[in-house]
């Protein structure tokens, strides 16, 4: 795991360069300003000029200067509340300061993939680790990882979203259901991921899946207060409608996308139990567990 780490780290220190250099990013045939710049334009807008979270650009409402402009922001509004700190911060220097929240978060992802696999042994836990933590890819000039490369250079939010999953299956597991669903709630600011990881939510909360799902879903609404201020709400239907279902995955995406994917794997024995579970069955082991 701490070789892993350093790794990444490694990767982190070929990509910062990249946080300060304005070109086309990983996949684009023209200049765009980092994927970050949607996060911190949307939650100055969330306070300063709602109607707009969702708008496309620059909009002439005071709001931060950035070329060529800010990127469209595609998320639920629950995700600007992590991002609000940090508007007392310049763009850059709040673009390397989530990047740095996210490194932090890596120590913690070991652990929790630790706990998570060790059953399955040594070898497929150093396996799943490597998804998890590096992602090698053949691009020494990229670092050791494409994912993790521009995952830290555009200042993207993948590895606070697998951070949040991991966390809610951890907490699954450890029989702490409303905690785990919280964390799946705050997860699915990016809801294709959240999407996907529901199968292993109901299996790491299978004892418990009621006071999991309570969580899950009171934290998502109310996170998402925002939807029904003027403008929001609407905004982001339309957003997804005109954009937001055709955005591709990109290769900082395989970080939550990848990781999902192995634990699902693992976990497809327990998966498919679930399916051929009746429901009273399931409402019975509840009840026992509660008692």
């Amino acid at each position: 795991m701490v070789c892993l780490i350093a790794l990444n780290l490694y990767t982190f220190d070929r990509a910062y360069p990249e946080i300060f250099t304005l070109d086309s990013g990983c996949c684009a045939a023209h200049i765009l300003a980092k994927d970050f710049s949607a996060y911190y334009v949307g939650a100055w807008r969330l306070i300063h000029d709602t109607s707009n979270v969702y708008t496309q650009g620059a909009v002439s409402d005071g709001g931060p200067t950035i070329y060529p402009k800010p990127e469209s922001f595609k998320y639920l509004p629950s995700f600007l509340l992590f991002i609000l700190p940090l508007l007392s911060l310049s763009y850059q220097n709040a673009l390397v300061a989530f990047d740095g929240i996210q490194l932090l978060m890596l120590p913690l992802m070991a652990y929790m993939v630790y706990r998570l696999v060790r059953a399955k042994g040594a070898a497929v836990t150093i396996i799943v680790a490597a998804v998890v933590l590096l992602q090698p890819s053949p691009a020494p000039h990229l670092g050791l990882s494409i994912s993790y490369y521009w995952q830290w250079g555009e200042g993207q939010a993948k590895v606070l979203e697998t951070f949040l999953l991991l966390l809610s299956f951890y907490l699954g597991a450890k029989e702490k259901p409303f905690l785990s669903g919280a964390a799946f709630g705050m997860a699915a600011f990016d809801p294709r991921f959240a999407l996907i990881s529901i199968p292993l939510f109901l299996v790491y909360n299978r004892k418990k899946l009621p006071r999991a799902s309570t969580g899950a879903i009171s934290v998502a609404l109310a996170s998402n207060f925002a939807l029904l201020l003027t403008g929001v709400g609407s905004g982001f239907v339309a957003m997804t409608i005109d954009s937001g279902i055709t955005t591709p995955i990109y290769y900082y995406s395989l970080i939550p996308l990848l990781t999902v994917v192995s634990l699902t794997i693992l976990n497809a024995k327990d998966i498919a139990g679930l399916v051929h579970r009746s429901p009273s069955l399931t409402i019975a082991d509840n009840s026992g567990a509660a008692a």
